[in-house]
Formats: structure tokens, C-alpha cells, sequence
């Protein structure tokens, strides 16, 4: 009779675990059949995702779920503070912008100006994906002027597909589908673009709680720190005018592309806006899917 209790004790000890383990894997695969539209934006630094803050609001009205990230830690940035220094007022700065719109943001531990498209990195963009299994990211342009951005869009180009497959970082489920891929638009071409006007003061209060890169160390390495004013009302409010140009020109540049979204007569009234191209790869994505990626537009073309 002991002998009978001590192997179904150690049956149990031996597949209960493995039963529970099963359980959680399939309740991490159950989570990909998600109704909230999950949107993810990569940058490399922090105060990078901000480029699409406008639209990251947006979404979050709607009722997505939104999480902003950055692929370094931004520790190189500033002309007095130390690496270590940096990299945790950094990550607070991101805390607060996220905080702005409700936002998740999560900062890498990669070091500032030394981003490479390695296969480790590789990985480590893999699994950040598939944790949040997004249905859209947005990332920058692979022409960036500047390294670690082109370099994460890099990142984010190899890591998509083999999000899906499941040998590679088998520690993180696997994603069902592909996420669709826009970048950031830096050229004269845009597919999409979005007015911005009713969520522009919270994209530059997004960019007011990165006080190390907006009021300390762009102004230095511009040398224009004597126009930097004192107060925070007055700072914010200098920070818009500094900001907003390339969001207005955002605007006047992609008009046509405006008013086949929103109609001639909205879009005439459109003064602020973000564009966005769509990534040569990545999850499919056609015109009459507008809606389905954009959703927040059905209401604001009364569709």
C-alpha cells in the first residue's frame, strides 16, 4: 500500500507542474485573440516614440492600448550629467511623458550612440514584441539621419516575421499574425496622415517631461540656451513654437493626403498633423483597411 502512495505521489509530483506550465502557455496564446487594438511605437531614444505622441493619444481615446518604447536608454545625451546619471533621469522622463497620455513606456538597456543591429539585439526586439503582441508598430524610417534610429528600424525589419516563429526565442510565445509596419515619415511621400489638432498640447506636454533633452542639452548643442525661458507655463508654451513647425508643415505639405481622409472641407481646418509610411514589410495593409487601423477616424469622417 506505501509503495502504491509513494509512485502516485511522484506522478504527481511530476505532471502537475507540466500541467500548470501548459495552462499558462495556453492562456499566453489565448491573449493573442485580442479585441482591443494593441499599437506600439519603437523608438531609439527616449523622446523618440513622441514623434507619433499625437497619434499614440489618439488611439488611447479610443480605447487601445498603447506602448511606447525606447530601444536605448538615452545615456549619452546631455554635457554635464554622467552615464548612470542620465540613464535614470531618462527613464523618469519617459515615465512621465507615458503617464501624459496613459501610456505604457518601456526603455531598453541599450547604451545611447552605440546601437548596433546585432543578432542579440535582435532577439531582445523579438521578445519586447511579442510580449505586447501589437497589431501596428510604428518605428523610424530606414533613412534616418541619425544611427541608432536607422538601426532600430533595422531591428524592427528583421525582427518582424520571425515574431511568428516559434523556434526562435521559444520563451516568449510566438505571435498568430504579423503586426503592420509604418514608419515615422521623414520624406515627401506619406500614406497616411493625421490631424492632431484636439491632442497637440498633450504631445507637447508628452515632450515638457523631457526637461534633460528639451531645455538642457538640444538648447546646448544649438547654442541657443540663453532663449530657454524660466517657468513652466512659459517653457511649455516656448517648447510648442520651437515644435510645432514640423507639425504644421506636416499639415500643408500632405493637404491631399488629408483630404482624402478627412474630406476638403475638414482638412482645410487641419493645422497640426503626423504622416506615416507604410514599411515595405510586415503585416499587409490596404486602403480599405483605413478603419480597421485607424479607427478613431470612423468618427472623425463620420463614417
Amino acid at each position: 500500500m506505501m509503495k502504491k502512495s509513494v509512485i502516485l505521489g511522484i506522478l504527481l509530483f511530476l505532471f502537475v507542474p507540466l500541467y500548470s506550465f501548459g495552462e499558462q502557455n495556453d492562456e499566453k496564446q489565448r491573449s493573442n485573440d485580442q479585441e482591443q487594438l494593441r499599437v506600439m511605437v519603437i523608438g531609439a531614444h527616449p523622446d523618440d516614440p513622441e514623434s507619433a505622441g499625437g497619434i499614440a493619444a489618439k488611439y488611447i481615446r479610443h480605447g487601445a492600448k498603447v506602448q511606447l518604447v525606447s530601444v536605448t536608454n538615452g545615456d549619452k545625451g546631455h554635457q554635464t550629467l554622467s552615464e548612470d546619471a542620465l540613464s535614470i533621469r531618462r527613464r523618469q522622463e519617459a515615465m512621465c511623458s507615458g503617464n501624459v497620455i496613459g501610456a505604457e513606456y518601456i526603455v531598453l538597456d541599450n547604451h545611447d550612440g552605440e546601437l548596433v543591429p546585432s543578432l542579440e539585439n535582435r532577439l531582445e526586439i523579438i521578445r519586447c514584441i511579442r510580449r505586447f503582441n501589437p497589431d501596428i508598430i510604428f518605428t523610424h524610417a530606414p533613412n534616418d539621419y541619425h544611427p541608432d534610429h536607422r538601426y532600430t528600424s533595422i531591428l524592427v525589419r528583421d525582427a518582424t516575421y520571425m515574431v511568428m516563429v516559434p523556434k526562435v526565442t521559444p520563451e516568449v510565445p510566438p505571435m498568430k499574425s504579423n503586426p503592420v509596419v509604418f514608419y515615422l515619415s521623414e520624406g515627401e511621400k506619406a500614406d497616411v496622415v493625421i490631424g492632431i489638432d484636439e491632442v497637440v498640447d498633450k504631445k507637447v506636454e508628452m515632450y515638457h517631461c523631457h526637461k534633460s533633452q528639451m531645455y538642457e542639452w538640444l538648447p546646448w548643442m544649438g547654442d541657443y540656451e540663453d532663449k530657454v525661458p524660466e517657468g513652466e507655463e512659459a517653457k511649455k508654451k516656448w517648447l510648442k513654437e520651437q515644435r510645432s513647425g514640423s507639425w504644421i508643415d506636416a499639415a500643408n505639405r500632405f493637404r491631399d493626403v488629408l483630404i482624402e481622409i478627412y474630406g476638403r472641407e475638414k482638412a482645410q481646418n487641419i493645422k497640426y498633423a503626423e504622416a506615416f509610411n507604410k514599411a515595405p514589410y510586415g503585416g499587409r495593409y490596404s486602403e480599405d483597411q483605413l478603419y480597421q487601423y485607424f479607427p478613431f477616424l470612423k468618427e472623425e469622417t463620420n463614417q
